[in-house]
């Protein structure tokens, strides 16, 4: 992509309302506009990032052995009064009519809805286990949204249901999830830590939330500072593996980490006290086994091998997908902009041209363009005719986690200037050298493509 024919509508002065550091740099590097209350439109670069982070949410899903479909954003309101959630869950719930006079709802979640399609499509044991997920625009209507995208009335999240014969199968499901909400979180430069956590108005014994450590969180969360050594690396997961998946689990939430609503001081007490921490944390996530809640309301039941009929088991496992572009921007930042990680950056580099209009500088720029480009790398190469000055502030703005520095000065020396965005090192290379840098950077840092 090139930046003059790009739309990336860059402010200089932050608006009055961003009152988080994610909401002012969304606005000022032209990623997203209010439309209303808590209501955004994606402009080209955020919903880049926002289809990097949808990416890597569906692979690591796929990998784990769950299938992608796709619900409706509208519900009648019959299922949710058929479970006996929908004068319970509030006025959160946006709820409308249609021409004909029909109670419906924009969904804030989908438990009713899945829990229908499966029991109109499966009977039998021998169709389970079966998970099932989507990513797909929710709405809440928060009595005060605020902080952009962190708590906006409309989001983007990835929703999955599992559906299992007994318990001790459905909890299998949980912990594979967990195991792969781990994998997702940590390809994308995050850290996020599950804390047991309250089920709300989903429901259900058994629940974790995954938090972000940030100061601008929403929760007040209670830990051991072990927890933040654990790392869940390179490790090759067999989802099949019941044991593998709950030793995972065992070793991500034996240490304490909970939140404020499951906080529990005399338990907290018998950490030692160097490694108590009380902080802030931004939730990206959470897990929920709650039984046959919804199968025996909702009527979803399978036959066993001796002919009996018996409700499943379920759970829910959700990913903020729009929250979480917000959620990695406050733990990756500075005073000069975004640092995204590579794994959800929106280009892979810029290449800024230093004299527009040189023939050699033009050139080069040219060359490092298409042969970033014939490896399957995104760059943005910024090729207006701009004070250097404006085209590096713009390109700290945004974020991008490599620099390629071209000018008419380093090519008579044969090189061009390859700078980190995270640590501002710069080192001097040819511009083959470069490629070849960026390209083993991001063969470590495989990234789905963007939009």
């Amino acid at each position: 992509m090139r930046l003059s024919r790009y739309f990336l509508p860059v402010l200089k002065e932050t608006p009055s309302e961003a009152q988080v550091v994610s909401h002012r740099y969304m606005l000022r590097a032209g990623m997203i506009k209010q439309s209303a209350a808590g209501i955004y439109s994606w402009l080209p670069l955020g919903y880049r990032v926002l289809k990097k982070i949808e990416g890597i949410v569906h692979e690591e899903q796929m990998r784990a052995g769950h299938i992608p479909m796709l619900m409706p954003t509208i519900q009648s309101a019959d299922l949710w009064r058929e479970s006996g959630r929908y004068e319970a869950y509030g006025e959160e719930m946006l709820r409308i009519q249609d021409r004909h006079g029909r109670d419906m709802m924009f969904t804030p979640t989908a438990e009713e809805l899945i829990t229908d399609i499966f029991r109109a499509n499966v009977s039998s044991y021998k169709d389970l286990p079966l998970t099932m997920y989507q990513i797909q625009w929710k709405f809440r209507d928060e009595i005060r949204p605020r902080f952009g995208v962190m708590r906006g009335r409309e989001f983007y999240m990835k929703d999955g249901y599992n559906f299992d014969l007994t318990k001790e199968d459905a909890l299998h499901a949980y912990n594979r999830h967990l195991v792969s909400y781990l994998r997702t979180y940590e390809r994308m430069g995050l850290q996020a830590i599950p804390m047991r956590a309250d089920a709300g108005p989903i429901g259900g014994d058994y629940t974790h939330e995954f938090l972000v450590l940030a100061e601008t969180g929403e929760s007040e969360v209670f830990y051991d500072s072990a927890v933040t050594d654990l790392s869940f690396g390179d490790r090759a997961i067999d989802y099949d593996d019941v044991a593998q998946c709950q030793g995972i689990l065992e070793e991500f939430t034996s240490k304490y980490a909970r939140t404020d609503e499951t906080h529990d001081a005399a338990l907290f007490n018998e950490i030692p006290e160097e490694r108590r921490r009380v902080a802030r944390g931004i939730e990206v996530g959470q897990i929920f086994y709650f039984g046959t809640q919804y199968s025996e309301a909702l009527g979803a039941t399978v036959q066993t091998g001796d002919g009996q009929s018996i409700p499943v088991h379920m759970g829910s496992h959700g990913i903020g997908v729009s929250r979480l572009l917000g959620a990695i921007i406050e733990a990756s930042h500075d005073d000069k902009g975004i640092i995204w990680p590579e794994g959800v950056t929106p280009f892979h580099c810029g290449i800024v041209n230093l004299k527009q209009g040189d023939d050699e500088a033009d050139a080069a720029c040219e060359q490092l363009y298409s042969a970033l480009t014939a490896i399957g790398l995104e760059p943005l190469y910024d090729d207006r005719k701009e004070r250097a000055g404006g085209k590096f502030a713009g390109m700290d703005l945004i974020g991008l986690p490599w620099r390629i520095t071209v000018g008419p000065r380093g090519l008579k020396n044969g090189v061009v200037e390859l700078t980190s965005r995270r640590t501002g090192d710069s080192e001097e290379l040819s511009p083959e050298e470069a490629v070849k840098k960026i390209a083993a950077i991001y063969a470590a840092h495989p990234t789905p493509r963007g939009f």
